[in-house]
Order: C-alpha cells, then structure tokens, then sequence
C-alpha cells in the first residue's frame, strides 16, 4: 500500500529535532495547547454562568467555562432538567442540552426546527428504538410540522457516497425546501452523514443533533465537523457545519451495548490527557462506575467533555491549530481504520490504540515521563478498550494511510503529542522523525 514517494515517507527521512521546552508556533506547524483555562494566547479566566429557570435549565456559556467540579456527588442533577452547554460561535451559537428524559419534552426540539418539513436521519438499530418517540418530540401539539425519516444501514463501512445519496435521494423525492430541517438520530456515523447531506443539500439547510452513543454525545455530534469515508482514508470528505442544537438525552444510553460504551470512553479519555488533568483524575477514581453506567457518572462525563469541546470549538471553528488538538491518537487511529478495514474496530478503539502509540511516542522524544506512560495504559485496560493496533497492521500500511491525513501540510505530517506534565499537549511537525519510526515498528509488523 505504500508508496515510497509518499510525502509522509519523505518526512521520515528529514532528521528535524527539537528540545524538550515548549516551542512556539511557526509556519503554522506547531501549536502548542496549554491546560484548560491556562492558554496565554486567550482569554480563558472569564466564565459566565446563570440559572435560567428549570424550564430552561442550567446554562453554562463556554467562551470560558462553568465550574470545574470534580467530587461525584455534585454532579447530580434534577430529573428533567437539562443542563445546557452553549457553543459559542456569535450568531451561529447553539446549546448542548443533556439530561435524562429529554426526548420527553417537546419544546426542547420544537424551539430549533426551522420551517414545516423535517427530514429524521437514522439507521437500522436506532430507528426501532426511538424513531417513534423522536416524531412524537417533533409533532405533540405541533400539527403544522410534517416528519420524513430515511432509514440507513448500520455501520461505518456505510459512511460513503452511496449511502449519502439515500439521503438526498428522500428529501427531493419528498420535495423539501430551503426552510426544511434536518435530524440526526444515531451515532457518529449518523450524525456526519446527516450533517454533510444537510451542508449540501440546497446548499444548505438547519439540522438538529441527536446523539445515541457515549462517542456522539461527548465529541461527534459537536463542532459541526461533518463528512463521509473514502477508500483511501477517513473523512477526507466533508465541510465544516454547525448544528441548530445538540439534544443529549442520556436514557438513550439504556440500549447502548458495553462495547459502544467502551468506544466512547476513548474520546472522555483524551479530553482528560490533552488539556484537562483534573478531569483525568476524576476519570481514575470513577472508571468503574462509567463501565457500570452509572447516571450521575455517566452526566458528568458527557457535561465535562462537552464543556472541553464547546471551549475549544468556540476559539478555533476550523482547527486551524487548537482544535487539531483534539485529535490525540486519531492519527494513528484513523489509519487502522482504514488499514484493518472500516468497521472492523469501532472508531473508539482504533483511537484508543492510536492515543497509546502517540503516548509511545511523546515519551520516546522525551517528553513526558514513565507515570503518564503508565495511567494511559491502566485506565484504557480497566474501560475494556485496546492498547495495541491488530496484527495486521504493517509499517508500510500505517504510512501509506498518514500520508494522506488531513493533518499533512506542505509534505509534512503534523501529530498531535503530550508534552509535559498531564494535561499539556502540542500539535507540531517538528519531532524527531526517528521517534515516529520506533514507535510505527514497536506497535506494527515490518
């Protein structure tokens, strides 16, 4: 699969070092991420929280953050009433809202569809489970609203062209217009597919999110990163587009099997390693109660990593550097998706393995110490999830796939890496090029 004129082959061989102290960006190469709420480069010590009612529930607006608590027993919260994360985009903001039960209250959805038609994008697992209670939230005591629904097959290896057609195949057919709005009602897959169709589609409708898996609920479905697969790599198609809001309604997890729970986990665990310790420590103490599904466990975790990515997407839209943060071990991860073949590994276990070979990494270059390399592998091992690539990735197939990650620029791979104490984090093309090759021979066959 490799090819030895590849960019990323030809950046190996460049010996680029550089020392253990943070570097500053230049060439637009390297970023260096600070802790949440420590970033010189931005205001991050301002926060802004109000009570707005139980009707409306608690709002926490993430230019800043709301605060930070780790102890479990204040993450409880009344039944019914959602908390809300706002991503803070000016006059694209939109609230997260997560609760348990809030499929159950129509207004919530109600509040954000955007003329009389709506189009539910689902897939063949989730559409027997909550179709139904979606159009009910869509509809009680709104008869002017009519709901379509294209019902997908499940799974990753589906997130292509093809299946993106069945999408707007159904809405022209069912002759929707520019005030129409789109609903994403599954996981990542769903939620990308439905977001790129509703981005293209008359160049451009509103769509709503709703997340059915941990993965979905703390990281997919926000930020508007929408897109499909191609054979020659994950996500290399698709656009930037934010949704209208983002329901997380955590009863949906009731139906959610252990190794999907797992998968999802990956994502909570890199927000702790990249930027927020506190929230990696909390993580150590609580992981068997989030393997037990814990409600109050399980809410905090989705609210604390959705108040991380909120923050980050507020100060970088289009991941011209910080954001690209928030790919810790996807690198790595995306190309034994694509290698292993899509759907073979769930999405979170791929990044699981990657966010162990990027560790590898960083300590290879001396960057961080053996603890870090330690509690990585410790916590990964307890949530169930892999902390190696399957046999049969090569070294040749890692490479062949990197060198097309949308991460490359000007003929450079850019990876994201830790640097320092936990929480601290950099995305940078200038590393050690023999590192990368230790580490891809360490994890891989030859």
């Amino acid at each position: 699969m490799a090819s030895t004129a590849s960019p990323f082959s030809l950046s190996l061989s460049a010996k680029q070092t550089t020392s253990s102290a943070p570097q500053k960006p230049h060439n637009n190469y390297s970023y260096v991420c600070f802790p949440r709420f420590q970033n010189p480069k931005f205001d991050l010590n301002r926060s802004w929280v109000s009570l707005a009612g139980a009707s409306r529930g608690v709002r926490s607006r993430i230019c800043a953050s709301s605060a930070q608590v780790v102890d479990r027993s204040a993450t409880k919260t009344d039944s019914g009433v959602p908390t809300i994360v706002e991503v803070d985009l000016g006059d694209r903001s939109y609230p997260i809202y997560i609760g348990s039960g809030l499929l159950d209250q129509p207004e919530l959805l109600q509040r954000h569809v955007k003329g009389k038609r709506v189009l539910v994008v689902t897939n063949t697992t989730v559409a027997p489970l909550y179709l139904d209670k979606v159009i009910d939230a869509l509809t009680t005591g709104n008869p002017n609203v009519s709901v379509e629904s294209v019902i997908l097959p499940d799974g990753e290896r589906y997130k292509d062209m093809d299946t993106l057609m069945k999408v707007f195949d159904k809405a022209i057919e069912s002759r929707l217009d520019r005030r129409c709005t789109f609903v994403a009602l599954g996981g990542g897959v769903i939620g990308d597919m439905c977001g790129f169709a509703a981005a293209s589609f008359l160049r451009g409708v509103n769509f709503i999110q709703i997340p059915t898996t941990v993965m979905a609920q703390v990281d997919s479905s926000v930020g508007g990163k929408t897109g499909i697969n191609h054979h020659l790599g994950k996500n290399l198609i698709g656009a930037f587009y934010q949704p209208q809001c983002v329901l997380v309604d955590t009863d949906t997890l009731s139906t959610l099997p252990d190794r999907e729970l797992a998968s999802g986990l990956a994502e909570v665990i890199k927000y702790g390693l990249i930027r927020d310790a506190e929230f990696f420590e909390w993580q150590e103490k609580n992981i068997h109660a989030l393997m037990a599904r814990d409600p109050d466990a399980l809410a905090y975790a989705i609210k604390r990593s959705c108040e991380n990515k909120a923050e980050v997407v507020s100060l970088d839209e289009k991941e011209s550097g910080l954001r690209a943060t928030l790919n810790l071990g996807h690198t790595f991860g995306h190309a034994i998706e694509t290698g292993f073949g899509y759907g073979q590994w769930l999405h979170g276990e791929a990044v699981a393995a990657g966010m162990v070979m990027a560790v590898d990494m960083s300590h290879r270059l001396g960057w961080i110490d053996d603890s870090i390399v330690k509690r990585v592998h410790n916590i990964l091992e307890q949530a169930k999830l892999p902390t190696a690539p399957p046999n049969i990735m090569t070294v040749d197939m890692f490479k062949s796939v990197m060198a097309v990650d949308k991460k490359v620029a000007d003929g450079l791979l850019r990876l994201i890496l830790l640097k320092g104490p936990l929480g601290n984090c950099v995305f940078t093309g200038d590393y050690d090029r023999k590192a990368l090759d230790e580490t891809l021979h360490a994890f891989s066959q030859s």
